[in-house]
Parts: C-alpha cells; structure tokens; sequence
C-alpha cells in the first residue's frame, strides 16, 4: 500500500494507492471536519438515497462484477428513517470496489477520488475546494519529478544504445553488406532488447498503437526506461562474448523482469509513510 496525504485546513487527510493508477482518499479522515465521530458521519452519508444512486452509477461504470440486484435493495430502502448501511455492509452485500474499509494503523474507510470528492461536498463545499487545491499540489510536484526523471532516464538509454550499436558494429556485421542489410541487423537487435522488457517488437507496438505518437520506449515508464538502459549494456556484453541471440533474449528478458520486480518493490517502500 503506497500512502500520501495532503492537508486541507488543518487537517491531514490520507491517499493510498496499490496500483498507482486509482487513488483512494480517506473518508474517515474528510469527516473529521465535520464532528469528533468521523464513522457516524460516513453512516449518515450512505443511508441518503442520493448517494446510494450515486455510488451504484460509479460501480456499474468501473466494476463489472458488482451485484445489482442488492444494489436495487438498498436504494429502495435509502432515505428511509429506519434504514441504515455501513462502509462493510455496501461492500460485503455490492461486491463494490469504490469504497474501501481497512484496518490497522493506517485503517479506516476509503474511497475513490470520484467518490470521496462527492463525500468532501456533502460535508463541506468549502472544505472540498480546500481539498482539490492541495491535491493538485500534490499531482503537480509529482508530475514535475515524474518528468524530470522520465527525461533523465530516456536520455541514458539513448547514450547506452550507442555502446548497443557499437557492439552490433563489431562483432554482428559482416562485411560487405547493403544498407539495408544493416538495417535490417540492427532492428533486429533492437527487437531483442524490446521483446525481452516490453514482450513484444516495435513494428508489434505501432499495429497495436496505431493513433499513438513516437515509438514503443517513448511510451515506458521510468522504470522501464532505467531497466533499458541496464539491459542494452548487458546486451552489447553478451554480443562481444559471441552469445547467441536466442540465450541472450532469455537472459536479457531473466534481467528485465527481475530488475522491475525490484524497483517497483522499493517503490512502494519509498511511499509508505
């Protein structure tokens, strides 16, 4: 679980991730700004017709295993004096995924961006706009750095795939050979490294991405990028040793996925807070 928090007048409030792609803002700490008993003030928000339509609208847009039939349920009896839900109750009954209960130190009821921002106006529409703006903050700074070492890495692969085609150069091409020929080795060469982090070719990557601008490495991620760089290094090494392509794939590729498998751990240890 990979945490954040932002702060919106005073007070803290949490962001975790396991995907870092969908993020869940912390609902038990957003109503903290309306009373001391954050869980009754979540209780009270979900027994109101409008949100129970509101949260089944979201899961029957992003989750194709909830269950509608008890979601039919509840929004019949929503708004009713003796209806009440909890957090566990939505989830465990729905099978939904927009709202999250977890335990422990860093426990409490969660929510997707979309639904916590609904949350947030509920309790405050001032307190949201408060909310949105340091979240903001924070989705700027990590663009910027995110940037910063895109660029960074994408420029050390392309220096690294010069020692990449050097290798090619002396040890690959024989004499005497067309342009084209040349070409064809060198593309070739390059597809090793592509199949081995990516899993398929560059000419694989446009047919699929055909709409999509540049080539399939300007589309990696940082880290696919800093692995690119290792592996081309790796790779000219593996050339000059007169390894075979079909080994050096299967060790290229060994590489990749243990070197991702690394970084991606350290970079969840490196969010936790």
């Amino acid at each position: 679980m990979a945490k954040e928090t932002i702060h919106a007048k005073g007070l803290e409030i949490s962001i975790y991730t396991e995907d870092f792609k969908n993020e869940y803002l912390s609902l038990t700490d957003i109503a903290k700004y309306k009373s001391n008993e954050p869980n009754d003030v979540i209780r009270n928000w979900l027994r109101l017709k409008d949100t129970i339509e509101f949260l089944g609208l979201w899961e029957q847009l992003h989750n194709p295993d909830f269950k509608p039939v008890e979601f039919d349920g509840f929004k019949k009896q929503a708004g009713l004096n003796a209806f009440t839900l909890s957090p566990q109750k939505w989830i465990e009954n729905t099978n939904a995924i927009g709202i999250v209960s977890k335990s422990g130190r860093y426990g409490g009821t969660f929510a997707h961006i979309d639904i916590a921002f609904e949350f947030a106006s509920w309790v405050s529409a001032e307190f949201k706009l408060y909310i949105i703006k340091d979240y903001k903050r924070l989705k700027n700074e990590e663009s910027s750095r995110l940037s910063l070492n895109w660029n960074l890495n994408r420029t050390l692969s392309k220096l690294n795939y010069r020692i990449h085609t050097d290798a090619i150069k002396e040890n690959i091409i024989p004499p005497n050979v067309t342009k084209e020929q040349v070409a064809a080795i060198y593309a070739s060469e390059a597809d090793i490294l592509n199949v081995a982090l990516f899993g398929i070719t560059a000419k694989q990557w446009r047919q699929q991405n055909s709409s999509s601008k540049g080539n399939i490495r300007d589309h990696a991620t940082i880290e696919q990028l800093l692995v690119l760089a290792n592996i081309e290094s790796l790779n000219a090494e593996f050339i000059k040793m007169n390894v075979s392509q079909k080994d050096r794939l299967i060790q290229l590729n060994q590489t990749a996925i243990s070197q991702l498998t690394t970084l991606f751990k350290n970079k969840t240890t490196k969010t936790l807070k």
